[in-house]
C-alpha cells in the first residue's frame, strides 16, 4: 500500500465525531493494516510529519502512535532512515473475506446454567402501567426534595465518597437503615449488622453464596418470586418447594422435604398470596430452624403498605438464635431505579457478609446512599410512605369496585390486606398464561398466578394486577378493558 493509498484507506477509517481519541484509532488501523499485510513487512513508513499534513491531525499524534508500534514490535525505526514495518509473518490476521467464513460457524453455546436462567426468565419488557404489580407511582416521589439534597452532597464530596463503598456501604445510610427498622419494624440490629447492596435480589444471592455449597437444600415458599428460584437454580442448589397455605409457610405439610440449610420467606405479607404468617407458625420455624441448623432469610416485603390492620412484627424481631437474616429494599417504598437494599445480619456474619459482598460485588455509588441518608433521617422517607399508604389504599379500594361492577361475585379478589396488588381468582381450568398474554397484547399489564407455583399443572388460576402505578381515573376504564378480554375466555 502506497503513501497516498494508506493516508486515503486511513482517512475512511478516523472517524472525528467518535468519543474515541484518534491516536487510539489511528494506532488501532495502523496495527489492523500491518497484522493483515495490507502493510508488508519491510514497507518504509511516510514521515510523521506527511501523514500528519495528509490526515489533518498534530505531529505529535502520529508520532507517538509510531513510537507505540515500535514499543509493541510491530514498526522498528532504522536510524536517520526512517520508520519501517517489522517481520511479523507468524502472527498475521486473516484477510477479511477469510474471517467473514468464519462467522458462518455456530456461534458460542450458552452453559446449561445459562440456558436455564433464560428459560426461566420472566422479567416483563413493560413496568409502567395498568396493572404491572409490584410497581410504585414513581410520579409521586418527591423529586425535588430527593433533586435538593442530591445537589447538596455533590456541592462538595469528600474524594473517600466518589471511590469504592467500604464493605457493607456506607455507614450513615447503614444508620440510618437501623434506626428506621427499629422503630418502625422492631427489628433488633446494630449499623454494623447492615450490609447495602442493589437490591433483594443481591441479598439473596449474596446469603448464598456466603452461607451454603453446591447442593445444600433450599427451602422456597410454593408459590414464590419466579425471579428468587430463577437466581437460586443457578448456584447448584437443592430447591425444594415447601407448601404455603392461609398462615403462611406449613412446615407440617413439609415433613417429606429433606432438612434445608436455609428457607427463604415472606412471612409479613407473602409473595403473591397475601397471606400473614402466624404467630405460631414465626415460632414453630424458628424452632425448626435451631435444629436443622439451618437459617432463615425473611424477605419484608411490602411491609410499609398495610390497609386497615397495624404492621406486623418481623420474624427476625422474635428471634434469639441468630439464625434470621432479614431483607430489604428500597425499590417498592422509594422507586425501582434507585436500586438500593439491604440485608441485616446476626451479629456472628455480618462481617463477613459485608466483605463478602466488598469482594463479590465491588459496590460504590456512595453519594447516592449519602442521599438516601439524608432522606431517611430528615423525615422525607417516613412522611412519604405515609402518604403512599393513603394514595395506594384509595386506588386498591377502587380497583376492587370496579371488579365488583364488571363482574359482581363471580371473580374474587384477595391477597390485598398490604403490598401494591391484589389477586384476581380465575376459575379452574382457566389458561392464565393464555389470558395474561392476550391482555399484553391489549396494551395492559399483569401475570399470571400459576408462575409463581413450582408446577404450574396443578397450580390454581388467577391474575396478580397491581394498582400502586395507575391513577385513580384511569382505573376503571382500564379494568374494563382487562375484563373484555377474560370475558372472552371465561363462562360465569
Amino acid at each position: 500500500m502506497s503513501g497516498g493509498a494508506l493516508s486515503d484507506w486511513l482517512q475512511q477509517g478516523l472517524d472525528r465525531a467518535s468519543d474515541q481519541p484518534l491516536y487510539r484509532q489511528l494506532r488501532d488501523l495502523l496495527l489492523q493494516a500491518v497484522m493483515q499485510g495490507r502493510l508488508p513487512a519491510g514497507a518504509k513508513m511516510p514521515s510523521s510529519r506527511v501523514l500528519a499534513r495528509e490526515l489533518g491531525i498534530g505531529r505529535n499524534t502520529v508520532t507517538e502512535v509510531y513510537e507505540t508500534l515500535i514499543a509493541e514490535g510491530c514498526l522498528h525505526g532504522r536510524g536517520g532512515s526512517g520508520t519501517y514495518v517489522a517481520d511479523l509473518a507468524g502472527d498475521r490476521m486473516p484477510e477479511p473475506e477469510v474471517a467473514a467464513s468464519v462467522e458462518s460457524e455456530a456461534p458460542p453455546a450458552l452453559s446449561q446454567r445459562g440456558k436455564l436462567l433464560r428459560e426461566g426468565a420472566g422479567f416483563s419488557p413493560h413496568q409502567w402501567g395498568a396493572f404491572m404489580p409490584g410497581v410504585p407511582d414513581v410520579s409521586e416521589f418527591p423529586a425535588q426534595v430527593w433533586g435538593r439534597l442530591l445537589s447538596r452532597a455533590w456541592r462538595r464530596p469528600p474524594p473517600e465518597r466518589m471511590t469504592y463503598a467500604p464493605p457493607g456501604g456506607l455507614l450513615e445510610l447503614r444508620a440510618a437503615i437501623a434506626a428506621h427498622l427499629r422503630d418502625a419494624r422492631s427489628l433488633n440490629c446494630a449499623p454494623e449488622q447492615v450490609v447495602i447492596t442493589t437490591g433483594s435480589h443481591q441479598s439473596v444471592d449474596l446469603a448464598a453464596r456466603m452461607l451454603l455449597d453446591p447442593g445444600d437444600c433450599v427451602w422456597l415458599e410454593d408459590p414464590c418470586y419466579w425471579g428468587l428460584r430463577s437466581g437460586l437454580q443457578s448456584l447448584d442448589l437443592d430447591l425444594r418447594a415447601a407448601p404455603v397455605d392461609g398462615e403462611g409457610l406449613n412446615c407440617a405439610l413439609a415433613e417429606h422435604l429433606p432438612p434445608p440449610r436455609m428457607v427463604i420467606v415472606t412471612p409479613s405479607h407473602q409473595y403473591p398470596l397475601g397471606s400473614v404468617m402466624s404467630l405460631a407458625r414465626r415460632q414453630t420455624l424458628l424452632e425448626r430452624a435451631r435444629r436443622w441448623g439451618a437459617v432463615i432469610v425473611e424477605d419484608d416485603y411490602d411491609s410499609e403498605f398495610r390497609y386497615g390492620t397495624r404492621p406486623i412484627p418481623c420474624l427476625q424481631g422474635l428471634d434469639r438464635g441468630g439464625r434470621v437474616l432479614y431483607v430489604g429494599s428500597f425499590s417498592k417504598t422509594l422507586f425501582p431505579g434507585l436500586r438500593v437494599g439491604y440485608l441485616v445480619a446476626p451479629p456472628a456474619l455480618a462481617e463477613a457478609l459485608a466483605d463478602g459482598s466488598a469482594e463479590l460485588y465491588r459496590e460504590g455509588q456512595q453519594i447516592t446512599q449519602a442521599v438516601l441518608a439524608d432522606f431517611i433521617r430528615e423525615g422525607h422517607f417516613s412522611a412519604h410512605i405515609r402518604r403512599m399508604r393513603g394514595l395506594y389504599g384509595s386506588r386498591r379500594q377502587i380497583l376492587r369496585d370496579a371488579i365488583e361492577k364488571e363482574f359482581g361475585g363471580a371473580l374474587q379478589a384477595s391477597g390485598d390486606n398490604a403490598g401494591l396488588h391484589l389477586i384476581l381468582r380465575l376459575p379452574d381450568g382457566a389458561d392464565d398464561r393464555r389470558i395474561a398474554a392476550e391482555i399484553l397484547a391489549a396494551g395492559l399489564s399483569t401475570r399470571p398466578l400459576s408462575r409463581y407455583f413450582a408446577d404450574s399443572r396443578t397450580a390454581p388460576s388467577g391474575l396478580l394486577l397491581g394498582y400502586a402505578g395507575v391513577k385513580e381515573e384511569a382505573i376503571g376504564p382500564a379494568f374494563s378493558r382487562l375484563a373484555k378480554v377474560l370475558r372472552r375466555h371465561l363462562v360465569l
